[in-house]
């Protein structure tokens, strides 16, 4: 198993990352959860990350429970979010928030405590202020995001300077071989104020996998039949196509595309972890061993010719997003 840290943070973690929103309601119980976290520790994952609202609430629980004997050797990060603020104070919420998970979780501190949904109304100083003060309080050792834009993230990583405080030390974001919009400003901006991008949905909702068929119904028992949100959205042409191109392109190296879609993430040296959500210990087992994979340079050329971005073959719009981040970086004091 391979380990990357986060960020600049000394949070080492295994690129391969347990997904907490299997575990609970509606999809594993306690004793499938645990067995499950258990399979993985075995098998070197020592990163799990959830939030406050998976599985009907009962994610972190469960988690906790698993890990009540190992807490030292897995790094736990879940998250918040200011959706039900409403007139209450900012620091409060957040301090309430983060109290109730630690104790689901039955620890004494967060390793990642992260921002669930970037909130444009609620001001950027208190929020980092309210988490500032969870660290120095050793409730949460280091902070991050999750679904923030590039400017938002900019806007956060400036007020955190101008305060004198702790910023955000990941991106989690839905970043995978058909959805690559990020690359044009978000992964720029990472790479130069040295965040780690957390990438959720690897596998576009299975839709990477190959299990889907163009023209044909989604097969019993996936998450296309049971109406999922994330398939449906990738259910198009251009999708279909690029599957179609991968497939070959795996099975000529005895490989599945679902291990190429995590080994394609793990090529990006700004990914710290690919979040995985599984049901199973043969699940966790097949995403250890698509970590395993590493793609030569030639290789990661060829798949971006594959599975090129969306709505860009020049490469302008990344390159766009690299001027603008290096633009937004602070000049050197004596300048």
């Amino acid at each position: 198993m391979e380990y990357r840290n986060l960020g600049n943070s000394d949070l080492r973690v295994s690129v391969v990352a347990l997904g907490g929103n299997t575990f609970g309601p509606p999809r594993l119980d306690e004793a499938a959860s645990i067995r499950t976290i258990h399979a993985a520790h075995d098998l070197g994952v020592n990163f799990v990350d959830t939030a406050n609202g998976y599985g009907g609430g009962q994610s972190e629980i469960f988690v906790g429970k698993a890990l009540a004997d190992r807490r030292d050797k897995w790094v736990i990060a879940t998250k918040f979010n200011l959706r039900n603020l409403g007139d209450a104070n900012v620091g409060q919420y957040i301090t309430d928030r983060c109290d109730e998970s630690l104790k689901k979780l039955g620890v004494d501190h967060i390793d990642l405590y992260q921002l669930h949904q970037p909130s444009l109304k609620t001001p950027e100083h208190e929020i980092l202020a309210a988490l500032d003060r969870l660290v120095k309080a050793g409730k949460v050792r280091e902070i991050g995001s999750s679904n923030h834009s590039a400017w938002h993230l900019a806007k956060s990583w400036y007020t955190a300077r101008a305060m004198g405080v702790k910023s955000y030390i990941t991106a989690q974001d839905h970043y995978n071989m058909l959805r690559r919009q990020i690359e044009a400003e978000l992964v720029p901006f990472t790479k130069e104020f040295g965040l780690s991008i957390i990438p959720y949905f690897p596998l576009g909702g299975g839709f990477l996998t190959g299990k889907y068929t163009k023209g044909e119904a989604a097969p019993a028992g996936t998450r296309g039949a049971e109406g999922s949100g994330v398939v449906a959205n990738n259910t198009n042409d251009r999708n279909f196509a690029i599957v179609d191109k991968l497939k070959p392109f795996a099975a000529d190296r005895q490989r599945t595309t679902a291990e190429l879609a995590v080994a394609w993430l793990l090529a990006n040296p700004q990914v710290g972890s690919v979040i995985t959500g599984v049901s199973n210990p043969e699940q966790v087992a097949m995403n250890v061993k698509a970590a395993g994979w590493v793609l030569s340079p030639e290789e990661k050329a060829e798949l971006d010719t594959l599975a090129p971005r969306e709505g860009d073959d020049s490469g302008n719009v990344v390159g766009a997003g690299r001027a603008a981040a290096a633009a937004a970086k602070p000049a050197p004091a004596n300048a």
